[in-house]
């Protein structure tokens, strides 16, 4: 163990009474809570990020230690169903030594050495938070993704990382084997399932006969943790790597302060495996000594999200914006969430009216999260003063935050081209008001210059939301030969007004924009549609409505 840590897991260990204080004293601080304030103080900058960390040995493995000793209340620390009626618990002792035997698997019967590349593509299955796990361990390099790509984008993220092994499901196999020929560093696939498929192992097997001891590997803070690929909304997606401490260690505080866990508390977040707020989550509840809970979810359903919460004591739920503006078009009066008393979204902007009506029919506030430290900046790195809008930015002169990524692998130009002066430009732009509030306006190719307006799509977004015909909406720009662009809203209506006169709603819609929010701003076009493009994590694709807009 770290020396770090080491007299502090002793004396946890050593003084079980630390917990209960003397009569007519204070309660000393509990040595648990000791060992979070210190992850906490790095996290923030406040103590200096140790030279070596591994978050399997230095966070799993201290909290499987206090578990033993009885200093954490008998929440799992994993609990995973499948809304038919299977269900996982691991403990944290039960989480290490399952994973101790994946890492077998993958230094074993893979062949992985520190340092190598395997991509994890798999529904919200157990084995992915295991195979997470066992990545760290063994100094394995994991490579997230989500199980929508097609067989062209599992060729190229396994050739632009020449990952040498995969993790998935059935489901995805056959893509995988269509390409894997024309992928040379791929040497070994692991298949989740009951069943054999020609040229794959299995990991179920192979991890019942795995050995359950194993020794961490003794990994730098700066070591490479994970990689994950852009969206790749201007062109090729890019490799996005992180170290062991931006992710082990760089989750802490705003899992402790924003989405405010503690050793008692079970966590549902709904997003995908794929996305970055998996691991978002995995490294924000389990150093706070939270349970992480997973719902298999095939599908984005409001009523077995709401269903889960009534049948299940979560404490605290994350979902993105989309999501909560589903569960708010449904009767939340006929569910009771005995338990749930923290809500939170974030990855793109909330509509005031779907907090406004959670907290309402709920009773819980619903907390909206954007990430790291920022500032507003001009296009030329100047900080800009209230009231201006400019680009959102994070500071890494003279100091580059630990908790930031490393790089955009293999590609120095695109790394160049993120930075201006003393920051990292982030593509979104904002305004800051004279009381230090940040004030969201949309992606830089979210926004939309018309006739030299510049509108921020979630403004006009926000506007459509309280009529009570849309049900959701996406705004983007279109072309148009006097104005350069235009607004144009896609909505999906409501029941009660789907049979309404298109041309009648469309007039009386543009007319509630303006009176709602500056006229310049209302849709001059409006297209009622069906559904909205989406992630499987349930985020609005504006890109692929601007892309139809535009011909591209």
């Amino acid at each position: 163990m770290r020396p770090w840590l080491r007299h502090l897991v002793l004396q946890a260990l050593r003084n079980s009474r630390a917990f209960c204080g003397s009569h007519g004293k204070p309660a000393p601080l509990p040595v648990p809570q000791k060992i979070v304030a210190t992850w906490e103080a790095i996290s923030l900058g406040r103590q200096l990020v140790p030279e070596y960390f591994n978050f399997a040995h230095d966070v799993l493995d201290v909290w499987s230690r206090l578990e033993e000793a009885g200093h954490r209340p008998p929440n799992p620390a994993f609990w995973w169903v499948n809304g038919t009626g299977a269900e996982i618990k691991w403990s944290f002792e039960e989480l290490g030594k399952q994973s101790r035997k994946a890492a077998n698997v993958l230094g074993g019967a893979c062949g992985l050495q520190p340092g190598d590349r395997m991509m994890l593509v798999l529904p919200r299955l157990p084995e992915w938070w295991l195979v997470s796990v066992a990545c760290m361990r063994t100094g394995t390099v994991m490579i997230p993704g989500v199980t929508q790509l097609t067989e062209k984008d599992l060729k190229y993220r396994l050739q632009a990382s020449r990952a040498k092994s995969i993790i998935t499901s059935d489901s995805l196999a056959p893509r995988v084997d269509a390409i894997s020929a024309e992928c040379p560093s791929l040497q070994t696939k692991l298949l989740v399932s009951d069943s054999s498929r020609p040229g794959w192992l299995n990991f179920r097997e192979l991890l019942r006969e795995a050995s359950t001891e194993h020794n961490c590997m003794r990994t730098k803070s700066r070591d490479p943790l994970a990689i994950y690929f852009t969206s790749g909304t201007t062109g090729a997606p890019k490799m996005v790597e992180h170290s062991q401490s931006s992710y082990g260690l760089g989750f802490v505080a705003s899992g402790r302060r924003w989405v405010a866990l503690t050793e008692s508390d079970i966590f549902w977040n709904t997003t995908d495996t794929g996305w970055v707020k998996a691991a978002w989550t995995l490294f924000s509840a389990w150093p706070n000594g939270s349970c992480i809970f997973v719902h298999e979810l095939p599908r984005v359903d409001a009523k077995v999200i709401l269903n889960t919460l009534s049948k299940f004591p979560i404490t605290t739920l994350c979902c993105v914006p989309t999501i909560f503006r589903l569960l708010v078009q449904e009767d939340l009066t006929r569910y009771q969430f005995q338990s749930l008393r923290h809500c939170l979204t974030g990855g793109e902007a909330l509509n005031p009216d779907v907090r406004e009506k959670w907290k309402h029919q709920t009773g819980v506030e619903l907390y909206e999260g954007y990430g790291q430290s920022e500032t507003i900046v001009d296009d030329e790195g100047n900080v800009l003063p209230p009231g201006e809008e400019g680009n959102v930015a994070v500071r890494i002169r003279p100091t580059r935050p630990f908790c930031f990524f490393n790089c955009y692998l293999d590609n120095p130009e695109k790394t160049a081209a993120s930075e201006q002066g003393d920051f990292y430009i982030t593509g979104d732009r904002a305004r800051m008001d004279k009381d230090g509030y940040f004030w969201f306006m949309g992606r830089n190719d979210d926004v939309i210059n018309s006739s030299s307006y510049r509108i921020g799509p979630v403004e006009v977004e926000s506007a459509l939301a309280e009529h009570p015909a849309v049900l959701e909406s996406a705004v983007v720009s279109s072309p148009d030969p006097i104005r350069g662009e235009v607004v144009k809203a896609f909505i999906v209506l409501t029941p009660a007004y789907s049979s309404h006169d298109p041309e009648a709603l469309t007039r009386e819609l543009q007319e509630h924009v303006k009176r709602v929010t500056a006229p310049y701003k209302y849709p001059r076009k409006v297209a009622f549609v069906s559904e909205l493009p989406k992630t499987v994590s349930g985020k609005i694709q504006r890109s692929k409505l601007r892309s139809q807009e535009w011909g591209k």
